[in-house]
C-alpha cells in the first residue's frame, strides 16, 4: 500500500494524476481545475529537464559527515539495502541486489577490505511474496564479493527501521561506533534515522552523482530525468517527515 500511494504522489505519476483531477474538475470549477492542470503540467516539464532534477538530487550529497571521529573510530559497517530483483528458471524462483543495491555492496565490500571491520547488512520485505533484502544482500556479499558479512536484519520496512533494529543488534556486540553505506543522495536521511540510537556515524556513501558539464541537452526532456526527480522529491520528502515528525 505504501508502495502504491508513494507511486501516485511523485514524478512523473503524481503529476500526470494532478493534471486528471484538473481536467475533471473543469466542468464545475473551470478556474481552479485550469490553474491545477497547467501547474501539473509544469511540473512535469520541469522534472524531466536534468538542470531540475539533477541539481535537486546531487543537493542531497554535500557536507556529509565523512571522516570518522579521531576518539571514537567506527567498528563496523553497516550498508542499508535498497531493492531487489526477483527471476524465475526452470520453475525455481530466485533473488538478487538490484542496481541501487548492488552499488551498496560495492562500496560496503571495498571498505571492509580497507579496514577489516565486520559488516551488518539490513534490509526486511516489501511484500509477502519477496525475499528479505537483507539475507539477499548476506547471500550477494559471500557469492559476488567474497566477503562475509558478521550481522543481517531483515525485518525492517524502511529506514527509519534499518537504523532502530541494527543499532539494537549493535548496541548487544558492544558496538557504539559505525560506517553506514547507503546511495549518496539517501545518505542525509538514514543519517537522521540514526540519530538518538546511541551510535556515533560516520557516512560512507556510494560515489556521488557527478553530472556532466551543462550544456544545452539538459534543457530537454529526457524520461530518465522523472526517475532522478522521484528519488530527489522522495529523499526530500522524507527527510523533512524525519526531521519534523520522527
Amino acid at each position: 500500500m505504501k508502495a502504491i500511494l508513494l507511486s501516485l504522489v511523485m514524478p512523473p505519476t503524481g503529476f500526470i494524476t494532478l493534471i486528471i483531477i484538473g481536467l475533471l474538475l473543469r466542468g464545475r470549477w473551470h478556474r481552479l481545475g485550469r490553474r491545477l492542470t497547467w501547474a501539473a503540467a509544469v511540473l512535469l516539464l520541469l522534472f524531466s529537464l536534468s538542470v531540475v532534477s539533477d541539481s535537486a538530487l546531487v543537493a542531497l550529497e554535500t557536507d556529509l559527515p565523512t571522516t570518522p571521529p579521531a576518539d571514537h573510530p567506527p567498528q563496523a559497517i553497516v550498508v542499508l539495502g535498497a531493492e531487489t530483483l526477483r527471476s524465475t528458471r526452470n520453475g525455481i524462483v530466485d533473488f538478487r541486489p538490484g542496481l541501487l543495491t548492488l552499488d551498496r555492496l560495492r562500496t560496503a565490500a571495498a571498505l571492509h577490505r580497507r579496514t577489516g571491520l565486520p559488516i551488518l547488512a539490513t534490509g526486511g520485505v516489501s511484500t509477502e511474496w519477496t525475499k528479505a533484502v537483507g539475507l539477499v544482500m548476506l547471500q550477494s556479499l559471500h557469492d559476488d564479493f567474497q566477503t562475509p558479512a558478521r550481522w543481517v536484519e531483515w525485518k525492517s520496512r524502511d529506514t527509519w527501521e534499518n537504523a532502530r533494529y541494527s543499532a539494537r543488534i549493535l548496541h548487544a556486540a558492544g558496538i557504539t561506533s559505525i560506517y553506514v553505506v547507503t546511495s549518496a543522495w539517501h545518505m542525509k536521511r538514514a543519517l537522521v534515522a540514526f540519530q538518538g540510537t546511541g551510535l556515533t556515524v560516520t557516512a560512507a556513501p556510494t560515489p556521488p552523482d557527478d553530472p556532466d558539464g551543462p550544456d544545452w541537452g539538459d534543457l530537454m526532456p529526457h524520461a530518465s530525468d522523472w526517475q532522478t526527480g522521484y528519488y530527489a522529491m522522495h529523499e526530500w520528502i522524507g527527510l523533512l517527515y524525519y526531521k519534523w515528525f520522527r
